[in-house]
């Protein structure tokens, strides 16, 4: 695997959505718009009774936003449509009718902690470990801040992104809702997967629409509230500290 992609597979009502980059598994803005365009469709589609979310490789999950495109940015315009892309992908798996279940073998950094609070089921491996990183790079988790609080809470949330250079265990995310079940590997995660997905398929699909509405009840305001996050983020992008900041990480 050498080439970034989004693919999807359709197979016995279920729609498997995998998203891969090089880098491991960071999301520039082609793959973001990409990944919102994938989950809009599987929810539109009548044959998909659910979605599973996972990304490719054996080791990160997701490194969250781009460097290389972080630090290309050269206006605030290029910056919000950049973040903006986090906000497609949250919105995207918010509104879609059809339950996410997550599949998660490995760390998650940043966006990607976004992405996975905004499963609706998450299975990970032990080794799924988690850091909001955006306040070390002089950010801040503005777009994806409100769905790692609806999931955690605002004081998990505010530890997270306070303590911006520090891992939090796969366990810690266990206890705080993020992930529903761990497992040592991945072989039995995805067994666990493949079991849970067949009772999945014996729910009645209008149920799990309704569901999913009140799951995410009182997030109607999201599609604003997230535009302007990134616009807030397009603009600290700009700054010399963040500039400086992310071509540190980018040395390490």
């Amino acid at each position: 695997m050498n080439e970034a992609y989004v693919n999807e597979e359709v197979k016995d009502g279920i729609s498997t959505i995998e998203f891969f980059h090089t880098q491991s598994n960071s999301l520039p803005g082609d793959i973001l718009n990409k990944l919102a365009e994938t989950i809009e469709a599987a929810g539109k589609n009548n044959e998909v009774l659910a979605i599973v979310l996972r990304s490719g490789g054996d080791r990160s999950f997701c490194a969250g936003a781009s460097f290389d495109e972080l630090i290309a940015i050269e206006n605030e315009a290029q910056g919000k449509e950049f973040f903006s892309g986090f906000a497609k992908v949250i919105n995207a798996m918010r509104t879609c009718p059809k339950f996410i279940i997550g599949r998660v073998q490995g760390k998650t950094v940043g966006g990607g902690v976004g992405v996975v609070s905004s499963m609706d089921y998450c299975f990970a491996t032990k080794f799924a470990s988690i850091k909001l990183s955006e306040l070390a790079v002089g950010i801040g988790p503005f777009v994806v801040g409100p769905a790692v609080e609806r999931k955690v809470g605002k004081a998990a949330f505010s530890e997270l992104a306070i303590a911006a250079t520090e891992w939090r265990d796969a366990k810690w995310a266990q206890e705080k809702g993020i992930f529903a079940h761990l497992y040592d590997n991945v072989e039995d995660m995805d067994k666990a997967i493949e079991a849970f997905i067949q009772v999945i398929k014996s729910y009645n699909p209008q149920a799990m629409a309704e569901m999913k509405k009140i799951f995410w009840e009182g997030t109607e305001h999201w599609d604003d509230l997230l535009l302007r996050r990134a616009q807030v983020s397009g603009t600290l992008v700009l700054s010399d500290f963040t500039r400086n900041a992310i071509n540190s990480f980018k040395k390490k």
